[in-house]
């Protein structure tokens, strides 16, 4: 049939053309209806459109239902053209549904994926990411027979561009017509909206596991959604994503690391707020209780499964889930509110080590706090010590003063060893024993440091330490010499208190911030044997460090003709201009989602202006977030030719540290840091950074690792590097809670 409209509109009202009728596509259909625009609804459900058709579109709110007609027909009935589309069928569904919008699709058409999961790219593929709108959509709505929609309660959507364009014309005019439904607005960053819905979604699917109210679940199995949300966060964040809250729903306190206190109130309001809505139980619970068919859900985190793999993030809950609902498809008999017990009891998260009392975290905070001015004194000693990273005299000299440092602060070791390293700093190493330890875990816990700093010698002539009140301020003093002092004095505060520690090996390197090159074997010997590393690297604005960017250093080396430039141009090939033309091609290699930045940051090439230029020098800096980026990448270095045949391109260098993902390990040493700062009155935060340390090294050879619980401060490698007494002493006091819990 062609696309008729029963009602008799306004000209300038836009028509519309409802591609799955159900409870999204129906509830916007009758809205837009109802408002004069002309609406043909198109459904594979024959029993559907034949309802409509009789009686018009139906929605049931409370006990009153109100009709209104539109046109309806099957695919197979359909002949007009689509103008503009509102796709609402389920996800699994997308595949078919566009490959049959697509040539029926105008030129000036557009398709508004108005559907779960994340779509677009999809779309894009049929239609042109020109004729794609994003878009999000929470509305709380049931087919409840042919042709009537039950509506649900209020609900939320959004439109925009695909990739955060700006909002454009056409969304505005979408986002207009929309509103005939409700509070519809337009946003540059649906992403934001589609992965917090992920999280949202991910706790609604754990509901129909059991057959209860959502509101009920989510209220009883808290810890199971918060595990839940977590890993969907956990993956949002390493992609960059900027979480949006809509309706009740604030995805921000159920993010990694959050502020418990904080999640357990967002949980209070989202609780409050579903017992408000006529809908009890969630679309993929009636998919499996009520009509018997496939659930969507499955389908809608292939992606993030997808990203999650690439990014080394587990998601053993979210799989968990998607599971049970498959075992739920044509049984919905097995549903059980013990599925979500067991998730609660895979959600939580499994803790090395044994929390400590209150009273022992707070006595080795109050112990520190009384012993503040020496920590200040020993720190101001150690940068008034110069340890330039291309100075191996001072760094010797720095080194030595260390070892006396140590002994007067922490007595003899067990044992030392002097690794030697020929134009850098050599390595020291310091075992002590553990002290009334009962850990079944007997291996050492690795302190990982380096004395080395990106100060040239002379430095302190003109910038000496400082201390003003709270604030401290000197070279070295953030990255990273008052974090080697807050490690000492952590055993020093559990040893004085007579508290148990694991057994510890210090390591501390000269020349890290040179890449460690002389070193990086030796770190990963030690690691390999290790329980834990802790790294006492800067925080990054207080926060922990549980992944980082791998760091790849590379040149790329044009070969050319020389030849004079104006007597003979045609005859030479020039190195500079070849060389221009691998830069424009190595920043097509750049990949902002998926964490990949390329920096070409020294060039160098020529002799003089009026010669052709006969050599050629890039110098690269590459970040990843991912192994399968770095391979990424590695490949396609290799696979640079030149654009001119008679020139060559050579690329040297090597990836100088791995990926520092977030492993299950180093996610579960996380929580116990969290944990032991609570217990301190701290709200630790863990994130992500660009930067590597040593921790890199350590954590692609299986070790875990705590990174960033260094100094609290800013200013890394600038004139403004600083640190602050009271963070000296919440710092110390966190690493030595931790140990006493490993211990």
């Amino acid at each position: 049939m062609t696309d008729p409209s029963p009602q008799d509109p306004s000209p300038q009202r836009a028509a519309y053309t409802v591609v799955g009728g159900g409870a999204i596509g129906g509830t916007l259909a009758f809205a837009l209806a109802r408002a004069g625009h002309p609406v043909t609804v198109v459904d594979t459900d024959p029993a559907h459109v034949a309802a409509i058709r009789t009686a018009g579109l139906v929605v049931q709110h409370g006990d009153t239902r109100t009709g209104v007609p539109v046109a309806a027909a099957t695919p197979d009935e359909f002949d007009g053209t689509l103008g503009r589309v509102l796709l609402a069928v389920k996800a699994h569904a997308t595949e078919t549904a566009i490959a049959w919008i697509a040539p029926r699709l105008a030129p000036d058409g557009c398709v508004v994926s108005l559907q779960n999961g994340f779509n677009e790219d999809l779309i894009a593929r049929h239609v042109g990411a020109e004729r794609t709108v994003a878009a999000f959509v929470n509305i709380f709505a049931d087919v409840i027979e042919p042709g009537v929609i039950l509506d649900g309660g209020a609900g939320a959507l959004v439109v925009g561009e695909p990739d955060g364009a700006p909002v454009s014309a056409r969304v505005r005019s979408l986002v207009s017509d929309l509103r005939s439904w409700g509070p519809a607005v337009a946003s540059d960053n649906v992403e934001g909206y589609l992965w917090a819905k992920a999280g949202f979604g991910a706790m609604l699917a754990a509901t129909a596991l059991a057959d209860a109210p959502m509101a009920d679940l989510i209220d009883r199995h808290r810890t199971a959604m918060a595990g839940l949300t977590g890993e969907v966060f956990a993956v949002s964040d390493r992609l960059g994503v900027t979480l949006e809250a809509f309706d009740a729903f604030d995805p921000r306190p159920l993010r990694p690391g959050a502020d418990p206190v904080e999640r357990e109130a967002a949980f209070d309001r989202l609780t409050s707020w579903l017992r408000t809505q006529t809908k009890d139980r969630s679309g993929i619970w009636r998919d499996l209780a009520v009509r018997r068919r496939p659930v969507e859900a499955t389908t809608h985190y292939t992606g993030v499964f997808g990203h999650a793999a690439r990014e080394g993030l587990p998601t053993t809950l979210l799989r968990t889930v998607m599971d049970g609902l498959l075992e739920l498809e044509g049984a919905p008999d097995r549903m059980s509110e013990a599925r979500l017990e067991e998730l609660d009891r895979l959600a939580e998260p499994v803790i090395p080590g044994r929390l400590p009392g209150a009273e022992q975290a707070e006595a080795v905070r109050g112990w520190l706090d009384g012993h503040r001015e020496e920590m200040v004194a020993d720190l101001a000693a150690y940068t008034s010590r110069g340890s330039a990273g291309d100075d191996p005299a001072e760094l010797d000299a720095c080194l030595g003063w260390l070892r006396g440092w140590l002994d007067r602060r922490l007595g003899a070791p067990d044992a030392e060893e002097i690794l030697p390293r020929a134009d850098v700093g050599d390595i020291l190493v310091r075992r002590y024993p553990a002290r009334d330890a009962t850990s079944e875990d007997t291996r050492p816990v690795l302190l990982l440091g380096h004395y080395d700093t990106v100060w040239p010698t002379g430095t302190l002539d003109d910038w000496p330490f400082l201390r003003e009140g709270d604030h401290i301020s000197g070279p070295g003093v953030f990255d990273m010499k008052a974090g080697l002092v807050q490690a000492v004095w952590a055993l020093r505060a559990l040893d004085a208190l007579g508290l148990p520690r694991p057994a510890c090996t210090l390591l501390l390197n000269g020349d890290e911030e040179t890449g460690s090159l002389g070193s990086h074997k030796a770190v990963v010997e030690e690691a390999r044997g290790s329980r834990l590393a802790l790294v006492f690297e800067a925080a990054a604005d207080g926060a922990i460090k549980t992944a980082r960017k791998g760091v790849g250093l590379f040149t790329v080396t044009v070969t050319g003709k020389e030849a004079h430039a104006g007597l003979d141009p045609a005859a030479g090939a020039s190195a500079v201009e070849e060389l221009a033309h691998q830069i424009l091609r190595l920043a097509r290699l750049r990949d902002v989602e998926a964490g990949t930045s390329l920096n070409v940051g020294v060039v160098e090439g020529g002799t003089r202006s009026n010669v052709t230029a006969g050599r050629a020098v890039g110098r690269i800096d590459v970040r990843v977030a991912s192994a399968a980026e770095q391979e990424r990448v590695t490949e396609a270095l290799a696979a640079l030719r030149p654009v001119d045949p008679r020139t060559r391109v050579e690329i040297g260098g090597d990836w100088n540290r791995p990926v520092f993902e977030r492993t299950e390990q180093v996610a579960a040493y996380a929580e116990l840091a969290i944990r032991c700062a609570a217990l301190l009155g701290e709200d630790l935060r863990e994130t992500s950074v660009g930067g590597a340390s040593d921790g890199n090294f350590v954590v692609a050879a299986g070790t875990p690792v705590l990174d960033g619980i260094g100094a609290v401060g800013s200013g890394a490698h600038a004139r403004s590097e600083n640190t602050s007494v009271s963070g000296m002493v919440a710092r110390s006091a966190l690493a030595a809670t931790v140990l006493l819990a490993l211990a």
